[in-house]
C-alpha cells in the first residue's frame, strides 16, 4: 500500500527543526507544508491517501477535493478540526493520538504555580534594582509556600492525576472536583462539590475537557468563592474561564494571581485584554504547555504507529 501522505502543517509540530522524521519518511511519498490556509487545503489534499493535520481544517469541501483519501491522521488529541461526520460518510478513518504531552503538561503546570508561587519571574525581570537595596535580599514581592496548601483539580484524568503527585511530592493536600455532590470512593483523591472545592482551594489546576458542563467553569461566581490568597492556573482550554471575570477578579483583588497557557482565541489579537501588561500577577504562555521537544517527538512517533496500524488493517487510536 503506497499513499502519498500529505501534513498540512508541519511547523505547529517542528518550526525549530528539532524533531527527527525519519520514520515518517520511510512510510513513503510524504509532502510537507509548514502551514496552510483554510483556502489551500483543498488543492493539497487533492491526491492525498493520507492527510495529516494538527490544526488546519479538513471539512468536507477539502474530503471531496481528494478521492483517494482514506485517512485523517491529528496530530493531537482534539479532533475538532475534522469534520467527523462527513468523514463517517465518506468512508475516511480518522485517527488521534493521546498521551504524549503528560509530561511536559505537569512540568508547565509547576511552572506556572512555582512563578506565582515564589514571584521568580518578577524577581528575574527586576534583577537590576537588587544593587539598589540597602539589604542582601528583597521583599518587595511576598513569596509562598506550597507545602501544607491545598491543590484543587479540575479534571483528574491522566494529566491531573500526575499534578496530583507532584503536588503531593510538594506537601500539598490535593483534591478533586466532584462531578456532582459527595465524596470520591476510598483510595482515590477526595472530590469536593463545587462551592466547597473553590471555597478551599489554595491553587486550582484546570485539566478538564472543553465540554459545554466545562465552558466557562471559571466565572465570576466561583471567582467569589475563591480565597483572595488563592491561585488559578489553567493549562487546559481557554474557554473553560470567563476572561472578562478573570480580568476583574485580579484587578480588584478578588483573588491573588492567574498562570494561563491557552487562552479562547489562539492565536490572540494584538489587543486581547488578557496581554494587557497592567493586569497584577497574571503570567499568560503562548500555549507551549505540551511542546517539550520529547513529547513532540513522541506525537510524531505515534503518529506513525498509527499510520502503520492503518496500512496493516488495524484500528489504533481510531475515532470515527
Amino acid at each position: 500500500m503506497s499513499d502519498s501522505i500529505v501534513f498540512l502543517d508541519r511547523d505547529t509540530l517542528d518550526a525549530a527543526g528539532d524533531i527527527d522524521f525519519t520514520a515518517l519518511n520511510s512510510l513513503g511519498e510524504v509532502i510537507l507544508h509548514p502551514v496552510s490556509r483554510a483556502g489551500e487545503i483543498p488543492g493539497r489534499v487533492a491526491g492525498a491517501g493520507i492527510v495529516l493535520t494538527n490544526k488546519a481544517p479538513v471539512d468536507a469541501l477539502a474530503m471531496d477535493a481528494a478521492p483517494a483519501l482514506k485517512l485523517i491522521q491529528v496530530a493531537a488529541t482534539g479532533v475538532n478540526n475534522v469534520d467527523l461526520d462527513a468523514a463517517q460518510a465518506r468512508g475516511i478513518d480518522v485517527r488521534n493520538v493521546s498521551g504524549y504531552s503528560t509530561p511536559s503538561v505537569v512540568q508547565h503546570t509547576f511552572a506556572l504555580m512555582l512563578n506565582l508561587a515564589t514571584q521568580a519571574h518578577r524577581y528575574a525581570a527586576e534583577a537590576p534594582l537588587w544593587a539598589e537595596s540597602p539589604h542582601f535580599t528583597r521583599l518587595d514581592h511576598p513569596v509562598r509556600e506550597l507545602a501544607g496548601k491545598t491543590l484543587g483539580i479540575a479534571g483528574l484524568g491522566a494529566i491531573g492525576r500526575a499534578v496530583a503527585r507532584v503536588g503531593e511530592a510538594f506537601g500539598m493536600r490535593v483534591v478533586g472536583l466532584a462531578r456532582g455532590d459527595g465524596e470520591s470512593p476510598p483510595g482515590d483523591h477526595l472530590r469536593l462539590a463545587k462551592d466547597r472545592f473553590f471555597a478551599e482551594a489554595d491553587v486550582i489546576s484546570l485539566h478538564c475537557p472543553l465540554t459545554e458542563d466545562t465552558r466557562h467553569l471559571i466565572h465570576a461566581g466561583t471567582l467569589a468563592l475563591m480565597k483572595p490568597t488563592a491561585f488559578l492556573v489553567n493549562t487546559g482550554r481557554g474557554d473553560l474561564v470567563d476572561e472578562t471575570a478573570l480580568i476583574d477578579a485580579l484587578r480588584s483583588g478578588r483573588i491573588a494571581g492567574a498562570g494561563l497557557d491557552v487562552l479562547s482565541r489562539e492565536p490572540p489579537p494584538s489587543d486581547h485584554p488578557l496581554l494587557d501588561p497592567s493586569i497584577p500577577n497574571l503570567i499568560v504562555t503562548p500555549h507551549t504547555a505540551w511542546s517539550s521537544r520529547e513529547s513532540r517527538q513522541r506525537l510524531l512517533d505515534e503518529v506513525v504507529a498509527n499510520i502503520r496500524d492503518f496500512r496493516a488493517g488495524g484500528s489504533r487510536n481510531r475515532v470515527a
